[in-house]
């Protein structure tokens, strides 16, 4: 998974998981957002909440790491979100505890 996954800030806390995740999905896989196929969503509680997008290359993540200004929109309200790239990944035994 090394290089294909980014991690995303600035999301509204208000939002259940659920439908943050569905959002999220939406932005990345628009190309106009860099965005491609996507392998995983998993949104982080927080406070402040995160969400870690891998995607099924490492090139799309490089795009989405390069495109500028990713606005996500939730009932008529925008969000900046920072995109960076995610390089520590997740062992199996890290994810369970």
């Amino acid at each position: 998974m090394a290089g294909r996954t980014v991690r995303v800030g600035g999301l509204p806390a208000e939002l259940p998981a659920d439908r943050l995740a569905d959002k999220l999905t939406i932005h990345f896989l628009r190309s106009r957002n860099g965005g491609g196929e996507i392998a995983d969503v998993r949104v982080l509680p927080g406070p402040p909440p995160c969400a870690l997008i891998t995607f099924e290359a490492p090139e799309v993540a490089q795009r989405v790491l390069e495109a500028k200004d990713h606005v996500l929109s939730v009932g008529g309200k925008k969000y900046a979100l920072e995109v960076t790239a995610h390089v520590a990944e997740l062992s199996p035994d890290e994810v369970a505890r």
